[in-house]
């Protein structure tokens, strides 16, 4: 199983952190590339709007968790691309991980979303159920 291609949902919280740790140490085994994918809760703007304080707040935040994130990777050998998109999270994880043919996808138990589930976050839960492809939930 070499060449596993891994998204892992990111969003700067701790959880999502214990996700990329086992990304990397799952592409440390499979010499695999790992996508880091954030997804910001607006809708995509038009290409001519201006762009929302609340926008760049997202956008700022984001950049500086990939940023973080493709450091810790590369610090292990690991290739680590970024992608953001708009949207609602699990939806977009999903369907930007069927896109792009993931092998797997790694997520962290529960993010930053208000709404704390029992068990799992409510977008962890999402991907679980509507992924195609296998789904590692860290705690």
């Amino acid at each position: 199983m070499a060449d596993l291609k891994i998204l892992v949902p990111l969003d700067g919280s701790k959880n999502s952190f214990r996700g990329l740790d086992r990304a990397i140490y799952l592409a440390r085994q499979y010499h695999s590339t790992i996508t880091g994918l954030h997804v910001v809760p607006m809708v995509t703007p038009h290409s001519n709007d201006p762009i929302s304080s609340m926008e760049k707040l997202f956008l700022k935040n984001a950049a500086n968790f990939m940023r973080r994130a493709k450091i810790k990777a590369a610090k292990s050998g690991i290739v680590f691309n970024d992608k953001i998109m708009y949207g609602d999270f699990g939806v977009e994880i999903v369907r930007y991980a069927k896109k792009h043919n993931f092998d797997m996808i790694v997520i962290g138990s529960r993010g930053q979303s208000e709404v704390k589930e029992v068990f799992f976050g409510s977008t962890s839960n999402y991907v679980l159920h509507k992924s195609p492809m296998p789904v590692l939930i860290v705690k």
